[in-house]
C-alpha cells in the first residue's frame, strides 16, 4: 500500500505540473539562460573529413566524428561551425560541388566503426555554401562514409554507405541521385553486412568509379573484418552496372577486408589500392583497373579496420600518402615510404587528407586530435588549436573556489581547467592541463584535498596523481593469483561517501579501498554474466587482430554508492547486470530481471542515486551496440522493487540515452544526455523538452549539477565541456509550474559572488585570432529575475526600478532598466553609487546615479526591483577573495581613501562642466551676433574670442588641447593627478604615505583649477554677457538652460 500511495501521488503531481506548463514558456526560460562554451581547444578531436574550395583555397570545410561541420573562410584561423542546428552532429562524409561550391553535399554518420564511433541520420545538402541545410533522405543508412558529386552537374550524387557497424541492415553501399536528392537509386548492395569502404571517381571520365566493398561487424565483445561480400567493384557507365574484381585480375585470392583507393588526374591509367587481406599490401593497376599487381607488403598501416586511406597527388601520380597511425609519403609510386607524421608533434591515428589540387604543397591533415596544415608539402605544420572537438567520455568538478572541470577525452588523455578563469579575458588552452594521457575516462577529484585527483587510461590503467607536482602512482588493483581481472575500456571509478580516502574501482568484481588506493579488497564476486564466449579479445579484429582492450566484455561500467545509506551500491554491466547491495557488498541481487521490457544484456553505463530520497534510483541503459537504437531509462522510488521507464521511442527524446542527474536542491528537475543532445524534465520524468539553446545536438556523456554553485556541466562527446551558469530560474520552474511565469516580477536566487581582482591570463597579450578562448564568467554578482510578458507591455523605459542594500538596509547602489518580457540577467560589480567624471561633455542630468564608486565590503546584501507596483526581492552574500587573508581594516580605510578622492574630484567636475556649457553658449550666441549693429559686432567678437582663449587654457589645465597633434605629452595634466590618486590607494594594504601625497596634489591641483575657473566666471564672463546681451537669444538663458539637459 505504501509503494501504491508513493507512486501516485507522484504521477498526481505529473499531471497537475503538465496542466498547468506552457510549452513556449518554457523554452523562453531556457533560451535566456546563460550557457558558456569553454572547451578546451587545446587537444581537439576526430576530424573525419576535409574538403576545400578549388578556387578559393582560404575556405575549408571539415567534417568531425561527433562535434559537427566547421567551415573556415581564412585559410583555418577563424572558425564557425554549420551544422548545429541539425539532427545529428556526426559527420562521415562531405563533398563540394565542383561545378557550384555553394552547393555541398555532407554524409552523416562516422565511417571509421570504432567502438566509440557516432551514428547518423542521413545525407544533407546545402544550396548556399553551408548556411542552410536540407535533409535529402537516406536516413537508414545510419553511416556514411563517402560521397562524389559529379564534376559537371551537382544534381547527380553518389553516397557510399557504410552502414551500421553493429548489426544485419539492408540500408548499404552505392546510392545515386540525378535530381539533387529527391529520389535515389540504390545502385550497388552486397548483403546485409557489407558497406562501402572507399569510393573514387575517374577524373578523366566521370562515368567510372571504383567501389571498395567491406564486409564487417562490430559486437560489443568483438569485432570482424573481412566476409565472402568484400571486394573491388568498378562501373563505366555512372553505377548501371558493376563488375567484381579478382585473383584473376590480380588481387590477392581469398577472404578481404577494408580497402583503400586513389586515383589521380595526373595520370588516371594509375590507380592504387590498399587491400586488407592475410597478408595486406598495397597495389597498383597501371592499365585503368584492367589488370593489377602488387606492389609491396611491408609499409602498409597496422589498423586498417580504423583507418585504410591512401592518396595521390593530384600532380603526380608517383607521390602516395598512406594515412594510418602516422603518415608516411612515397615518392616513387608505393614503392617505399618514409614517414613524415611520425608518432610525435602532430596527434597521430589519421582518418582525413586533402591535397590541393592546384598547389600540392598545401596538405591539411585530420585526426583523431583534430586538424593540422601545411603549406610545404608536409615538411611543417601547423596545430589547429581553436577547434573545440574534444569527445569527453565523463565529466566531474572539485569544491576549488572557483570549481574546477575534470575530464577525459577520447585518445586525447585526461585534463582539469577552471570553470571561471579569474584573469581578464576567456578561458584560454592555456588554463587548462593534461594531468594523464592515453584515451582518458573518469577522472576523479579526491574527497578531501584539492590537489589530489585519480585518472586512467583504457583497460582500467588508474592512477593517483599530485595535481601540484605531476607526480603519480599506478593504483590499478594488482590482480590476483586466482583469476585474471576484465577492466572495460571505459572502467568503472567511484568515490566512498562515507570515507574520504575511499575509492570503489571495478573489474569483474568491485574492489573497495580505504587509503587512496594504496591497496584494495574486492567485496563482490563476479557481477557480470562471465560469458567465456564473449571474452575472446585477444583474437578480436578478424583478418588483422586489433586487440586494444576495446571490446573488454563482461565487465562493470558504473558503481554508484548510496550517498544517504552507508554500505548500498548500485552497480550497472556491459553485459545487461543491474546489481545491488545493502551490505557493503556482502549479498547481491540482480534486478535486470525485474524490470518489464528490459533489453537483457544491454549496456548500463550509468546510475544514479538521488541525494533527496535513498530509495529514488535512475539507471541509463542502451541497446545501440546491438543494433538496438531506442532511448532507455528507467527508475524506481522503492530501492528497486518497482521500476517504471521515463522515455520511450518516438517521443521527444531523440538518441540512445547515455547520461543522467537530478538536480540536488528540486528533485523534480531531471537533465537527461543523449546521443543527441541535451533534454530537461520539470516533472521528474512525465515530459521532456529538448534544449537546443547554444547546445547542439551533440553527445552529453556525462553531466553533474556543482553542489555549491549551482551550475549545470556537460561533458560532450564532441564538443568539449559547456557550463550552464546557475540553475535558480530552472529550479524555480520545476518546484512552482506555472506560478513561476504567472508573477508579474520574479528575482531568482542570487549565488554568493566573490569579490576578487582579475589579473593578466598567462602567455601572450596579444593572441590575434587563432587561439581558443572560452566563455568566461563575468566578474561580479549575477541577478536573473522574470517579468511577465503582460506586466512588461504596461511598463516602458527605465521603469524598472532596482536598488541594492546594505545588512541596514540602506541603498548602497541603484538604477533603472527598460521593462522587457520574459527571463533577464543583470550584473552588479559590487560598486557603489559613484559620480558624472569631468569631460568634455556637458553633463546630462541623471535620472539615476552613476556607479563606480567605492565597492562594498563582503557581507550579506539585498537585491530589490520594482515595477509600479510590483515588487521582487532576494538577500545573497558578497564572500571576499579566498587566495588571500581579508583585511577588512585596510578595506574601509581604502574606501575613506577613495571617497576623499571622489570629493575632491566632484567641484572639478562642476567647474569642467561650466566651461563645456560656456563654451556651447558662445558657439550659439556667435550665430546670433551677425545681427548685432557694426558699432558692437566687432567688440564683441574681440572678447568672444578672448572668452573662449580663456576657458580652453583653463580647460588644458585638467586635459590636453583640443588641437593636439601627434601621440602623448610629457605635460602633467589635472587628469592624470586625478587618476593617479585614485590608483595610488594601498592595494590590498592600506594606503600609505604615497596614496596620502597624491591626495594632497589633488587637492592642490583641483584648487587651482577650480579657482581659476571661479575667477574667469566672476570676471570676463560677465563682461561678455554684458556686451552680447543684445542677441535675440539671452546668453545667461542659454546657459542655465544647458545645466538642465537630460
Amino acid at each position: 500500500m505504501k509503494i501504491y500511495l508513493r507512486i501516485s501521488l507522484l504521477a498526481a503531481m505529473a499531471i497537475v505540473f503538465c496542466g498547468a506548463m506552457h510549452g513556449q514558456d518554457v523554452q523562453s526560460l531556457i533560451e535566456e539562460m546563460n550557457v558558456r562554451h569553454i572547451g578546451p581547444g587545446a587537444m581537439s578531436g576526430r576530424v573525419t573529413t576535409i574538403d576545400v574550395q578549388r578556387n578559393r583555397p582560404e575556405v575549408i570545410y571539415i567534417g568531425t566524428a561527433s562535434g559537427g561541420l566547421w567551415r573556415s573562410e581564412s585559410g583555418g584561423v577563424e572558425w564557425e561551425a554549420l551544422f548545429d542546428d541539425e539532427a545529428t552532429q556526426s559527420i562521415g562524409a562531405l563533398a563540394i560541388a565542383p561545378s557550384n561550391p555553394d552547393v555541398i553535399w555532407v554524409g552523416t554518420g562516422e565511417g571509421n566503426p570504432r567502438n566509440s564511433h557516432s551514428s547518423g541520420r542521413g545525407v544533407y545538402r546545402s544550396i548556399d555554401g553551408g548556411t542552410t541545410w536540407e535533409l535529402m533522405g537516406l536516413e537508414g543508412t545510419k553511416n556514411i562514409h563517402r560521397i562524389i558529386v559529379h564534376p559537371d552537374d551537382h544534381q547527380t550524387v553518389w553516397v557510399g554507405a557504410i552502414g551500421t557497424a553493429w548489426g544485419d541492415s539492408p540500408d548499404r553501399g552505392v546510392y545515386k541521385t540525378t535530381d539533387g536528392g529527391q529520389t535515389w537509386e540504390h545502385q550497388l548492395y552486397i548483403d546485409e553486412r557489407t558497406g562501402v569502404a572507399d569510393m573514387i571517381i575517374d577524373p578523366s571520365n566521370p562515368d567510372k568509379l571504383l567501389v571498395a566493398m567491406w564486409s564487417h561487424r562490430r559486437e560489443p565483445w568483438f569485432f570482424t573484418s573481412g566476409g565472402e561480400g568484400s571486394g573491388l567493384y568498378v562501373t563505366h557507365n555512372g553505377g548501371t552496372d558493376w563488375k567484381k574484381y579478382s585473383d584473376d585480375d590480380g588481387l590477392p585470392a581469398g577472404e578481404l577486408g577494408r580497402m583503400g583507393l586513389t586515383i589521380s588526374p595526373a595520370n588516371p591509367d594509375v590507380i592504387y589500392a590498399l587491400i586488407e587481406s592475410n597478408s595486406t599490401a598495397l597495389y597498383h593497376s597501371t592499365n585503368g583497373g584492367v589488370s593489377w599487381s602488387m606492389i609491396q607488403g611491408n609499409q602498409v598501416g597496422n589498423r586498417p579496420f580504423y583507418y585504410a586511406d591512401i592518396y595521390a597527388d593530384p600532380s603526380d601520380e608517383r607521390r602516395l600518402f598512406n594515412l594510418y597511425s602516422m603518415v608516411d609519403m612515397s615518392e616513387d609510386g608505393g614503392k617505399t615510404f618514409r614517414t613524415i607524421l611520425p608518432y610525435s608533434g602532430v596527434h597521430p591515428d589519421h582518418h582525413a587528407f586533402y591535397i590541393h589540387p592546384d598547389d600540392p604543397n598545401y596538405l591539411i591533415d585530420g585526426n583523431d586530435g583534430g586538424l593540422n596544415i601545411s603549406r610545404d608539402g608536409g615538411k611543417t605544420w601547423s596545430f589547429i588549436n581553436n577547434l573545440p572537438l574534444g569527445q569527453f567520455y565523463h565529466i566531474s568538478v572539485d569544491m576549488a573556489v572557483p570549481y574546477r572541470i575534470y575530464g577525459g577525452m577520447q585518445d586525447n588523455g585526461s585534463w582539469v581547467g577552471p570553470s571561471e578563469a579569474w584573469h581578464s579575458g576567456g578561458i584560454r588552452n592555456s588554463d587548462w592541463q593534461e594531468i594523464l594521457f592515453g584515451d582518458g575516462f573518469d577522472v576523479l577529484p579526491a574527497a578531501n584535498d584539492l590537489n589530489t585527483a585519480y585518472a586512467m587510461y583504457q583497460g582500467g590503467s588508474l592512477s593517483r596523481i599530485n595535481l601540484l607536482t605531476g607526480d603519480q602512482t599506478g593504483v590499478q588493483p594488482v590482480q590476483p593469483d586466482s583469476v585474471a581481472l576484465r577492466y572495460a575500456w571505459n572502467a568503472a571509478v567511484a568515490a566512498d561517501p562515507f570515507a574520504p580516502d575511499g575509492l570503489y574501482f571495478g573489474s569483474q568484481f568491485v574492489h573497495h579501498s580505504t587509503d587512496k588506493g594504496n591497496s584494495w579488497t574486492s567485496i563482490s564476486p563476479d557481477l557480470t554474466t562471465n560469458d567465456s564466449a564473449k571474452q575472446k579479445q585477444a583474437e578480436s579484429g578478424g583478418l588483422t587482430i586489433d586487440a586494444t582492450q576495446a571490446e573488454n566484455h563482461c565487465t562493470i561500467l558504473c558503481i554508484s554508492p548510496n550517498p544517504q545509506r552507508e554500505g548500498e551500491i548500485w552497480v550497472g554491466t556491459d553485459d545487461g547486470r543491474l546489481q545491488h547491495t545493502l551490505d557493503g557488498g556482502a549479498t547481491w541481487q540482480d534486478h535486470a530481471l525485474d524490470i518489464k521490457r528490459f533489453p537483457l544484456g544491454a549496456w548500463i553505463p550509468q546510475i544514479h542515486v538521488s541525494s533527496h530520497d535513498p530509495d529514488e534510483v535512475y539507471v541509463i541503459v542502451n541497446d545501440y551496440r546491438r543494433n538496438n537504437w531506442q532511448p532507455y531509462l528507467y527508475r524506481t522510488n522503492d530501492a528497486g522493487e518497482t521500476w517504471v521507464r521515463l522515455v520511450m521511442d518516438g517521443g521527444e527524446v531523440t538518441g540512445h540515452c547515455l547520461s543522467v542527474t537530478q538536480d540536488p536542491v528540486t528533485p523534480s528537475l531531471l537533465f537527461l544526455g543523449t546521443e543527441e543532445g541535451l533534454f530537461v524534465s520539470f516533472d521528474r520524468g512525465t515530459n521532456w523538452n529538448r534544449w537546443s539553446h547554444d547546445i547542439p545536438s551533440v553527445p552529453v556523456r556525462d553531466m553533474v549539477i556543482h553542489p555549491r554553485d549551482g551550475d549545470l556541466i556537460l561533458g560532450t562527446f564532441g564538443r568539449a565541456a559547456y557550463v550552464i551558469d546557475d540553475l535558480a530560474p530552472l529550479r524555480l520552474l520545476a518546484k512552482e509550474g506555472n506560478a513561476t511565469f504567472e508573477s508579474p516580477l520574479n528575482v531568482f536566487q542570487v549565488a554568493d559572488a566573490y569579490q576578487v581582482n582579475y589579473r593578466r591570463p598567462l602567455g601572450a597579450r596579444f593572441t590575434a585570432d587563432h587561439d581558443w578562448e572560452g566563455e568566461n564568467r563575468r566578474n561580479g554578482a549575477r541577478v536573473q529575475f522574470y517579468v511577465h510578458p503582460d506586466s512588461a507591455d504596461a511598463y516602458g523605459e527605465d521603469e524598472m526600478l532596482w536598488a541594492v542594500l546594505d545588512a541596514a538596509g540602506d541603498t548602497i547602489r541603484n538604477g533603472g532598466k527598460d521593462v522587457e518580457g520574459g527571463l533577464q540577467s543583470m550584473w552588479w560589480r559590487f560598486d557603489t553609487n559613484g559620480m558624472q567624471w569631468p569631460g568634455r561633455e556637458i553633463k546630462k542630468k541623471e535620472k539615476f546615479p552613476s556607479g563606480g564608486g567605492p565597492e562594498v565590503l563582503p557581507g550579506m546584501y539585498r537585491i530589490a526591483m520594482n515595477m509600479g507596483d510590483h515588487e521582487s526581492s532576494i538577500s545573497f552574500e558578497v564572500l571576499p577573495d579566498p587566495r588571500v587573508p581579508f583585511d577588512v581594516s585596510a578595506h574601509q580605510q581604502r574606501d575613506m581613501h577613495r571617497r576623499m578622492v571622489m570629493n575632491e574630484v566632484e567641484p572639478i567636475s562642476d567647474a569642467m562642466d561650466q566651461i563645456q556649457r560656456a563654451l556651447a553658449t558662445i558657439e550659439v550666441v556667435k550665430q546670433e551676433m551677425k545681427w548685432l549693429p557694426d558699432s558692437l559686432k566687432e567688440n564683441a567678437s574681440t572678447l568672444t574670442d578672448s572668452l573662449k582663449k580663456a576657458l580652453l587654457d583653463i580647460e588644458e589645465m585638467y586635459t590636453e588641447p583640443r588641437d593636439v597633434k601627434g601621440t602623448g605629452s610629457v605635460t602633467e595634466r589635472l587628469s592624470s593627478v586625478m587618476w593617479g590618486a585614485f590608483s595610488i590607494n594601498g592595494g590590498d594594504m592600506a594606503p600609505g604615505g604615497n596614496a596620502i601625497r597624491a591626495l594632497q596634489r589633488l587637492q592642490q591641483g583641483g584648487a587651482l583649477f577650480c579657482g581659476a575657473v571661479d575667477e574667469l566666471m566672476s570676471s570676463l564672463w560677465i563682461e561678455w554677457i554684458e556686451v552680447v546681451g543684445a542677441v535675440d537669444r539671452s546668453p545667461e538663458t542659454l546657459f542655465e538652460a544647458s545645466g538642465q539637459q537630460e
